[in-house]
């Protein structure tokens, strides 16, 4: 890098920095900057797009199969394996027949970038960094980089989704409230033919406007006050919610519902073939760990082993695995309960599966092939020194696809460029967090 361009580099960098709004966008949470998008060629980036439409036909059919599952048309335990832990008032709420077609209108996977191309290491529905990537889209715009999306395309599918109306940020979520915020007030700069949105909390009694955007987990349900009369207004038609109340599509099981040898027929008609290849190729391999002896003759396909437990006498190199809880605890988002079994020594690893086992009745695990991320090498300011710098590391991408008259619309993707010893992809201090840009 030249004088100049180092010099031109920082200026970035720190006009960007300055940008920030005053509070930030997380409640104490930063970031490294960079004076530059994380650029991706042409081709990942149409893969990246299509894969859009492919998981909303891959939530369509989730939708399809748990309901099927309750109705006798497909297998009971699918349903049964899905509701576990959960609540009963929660459950009936989630089949209420008024809300049975409702999905999340907004979807956003996190790809870890490989030497192959990507793979989904989940799918999230209620996801943070909204607000944040419509910022860092606006700001890496007007540097001129072109950004997946462009300059307002966060902006606007988050107006498809709620055209005016109230963003619910219960304390648990509190962290992503000035995000929200900050989300709310650019709407409102903008809106038109009087609408509005506000940013409101979770206490019971509130008046809520006409459509209402959930930023909770549902694991979070018994401190949430509003929701029994929340559930109330939705029945009687005067306020439409999404997400939907529906914990059955927050659980990581899906993407092992989606390798049982058992329902590869439903998948292959609900997607179609074409697109069920596609996501073979993306999806993780991935296991329910059901602590239900097999009969003796039989093994967990592609591990070979007849119980769980001996997956503790593993090598290091065999445990290229990650075990986690599928889903309805607090344990189940930002990386929390996650184990990689190549970073722990044999007696963590193995207390990590007892444990894992144990939660069945009421947190499943899951078991999935761990992909690790390719080497890439992004800049960032450095606060210490005032110059830019270069950083190794591994990229998690997060693009957001907005639900606009039954397409999936990617409206802007989020990069996340984490130190190469980290095996887990998350916003962290010492990581790079930037737009996605297209290289030309």
């Amino acid at each position: 890098m030249s004088v100049m361009e180092s010099s031109q580099a920082v200026q970035r960098a720190e006009r960007i920095r300055d940008a920030m709004p005053e509070g930030g966008l997380f409640h104490e949470k930063s970031w490294r900057i960079a004076p530059e998008a994380f650029p991706v060629d042409t081709a990942l980036a149409e893969e990246i797009d299509k894969l859009g439409h492919r998981l909303l036909l891959f939530v369509r059919a989730c939708n399809l199969l748990y309901r099927q599952s309750i109705k006798g048309r497909q297998p009971a335990w699918i349903a049964e394996w899905l509701d576990r832990g959960k609540p009963a008032h929660l459950v009936e709420w989630s089949r209420e027949r008024a809300f049975q077609n409702d999905l999340p209108r907004v979807l956003r996977p996190d790809l870890i970038i490989t030497e192959s191309g990507f793979t989904i290491a989940e799918l999230d529905n209620v996801p943070g960094g909204i607000g944040l990537t419509a910022w860092l889209n606006r700001e890496y715009a007007d540097l001129g980089d072109p950004v997946i999306g462009g300059k307002d395309g966060m902006l606007e599918g988050f107006r498809a989704i709620l055209p005016g109306g109230d963003i619910m940020v219960s304390e648990e979520a509190s962290t992503y409230r000035p995000e929200m915020e900050w989300l709310a007030n650019q709407l409102n700069a903008t809106a038109s033919n009087g609408a509005s949105w506000r940013v409101v909390g979770t206490e019971a009694g509130q008046t809520l406007q006409s459509n209402a955007y959930r930023f909770f987990e549902l694991f979070d349900a018994s401190n949430i006050a509003c929701l029994p009369g929340l559930v109330d207004s939705m029945l009687a038609g005067k306020v439409h919610l999404t997400p939907p109340l529906k914990p059955y599509l927050e659980e990581k099981m899906w993407f092992a519902l989606f390798w049982l040898r058992p329902l590869h027929d439903f998948w292959r008609r609900e997607l179609s073939e074409r697109h069920f290849e596609a996501l073979r190729k993306v999806i993780p391999y991935t296991w329910i760990m059901d602590p239900q002896p097999l009969p003796p003759t039989a093994v967990y396909p592609q591990l070979d082993i007849n119980d769980w437990n001996e997956l503790s006498h593993f090598s290091q190199k065999e445990r290229e695995l990650i075990l986690k809880v599928s889903g309805f605890s607090e344990r189940a988002w930002g990386s929390r309960g996650v184990f990689v079994g190549s970073d722990l020594s044999s007696p963590q690893w193995k207390a990590a599966i007892e444990s894992g086992l144990a939660d069945w009745p009421k947190n499943p695990h899951i078991l999935q092939r761990f992909h690790p991320g390719k080497i890439v090498d992004h800049s960032y300011l450095d606060e210490t020194s005032g110059a830019v710098v270069s950083m190794k590391g591994r990229a998690r991408l997060c693009p957001y696809y907005f639900i606009r008259e039954e397409r999936a619309v990617c409206s802007g993707i989020l990069a996340t460029i984490c130190p190469p010893d980290k095996k887990l992809l998350h916003g962290m201090g010492d990581a790079i967090l930037a737009p996605v840009s297209v290289l030309l």
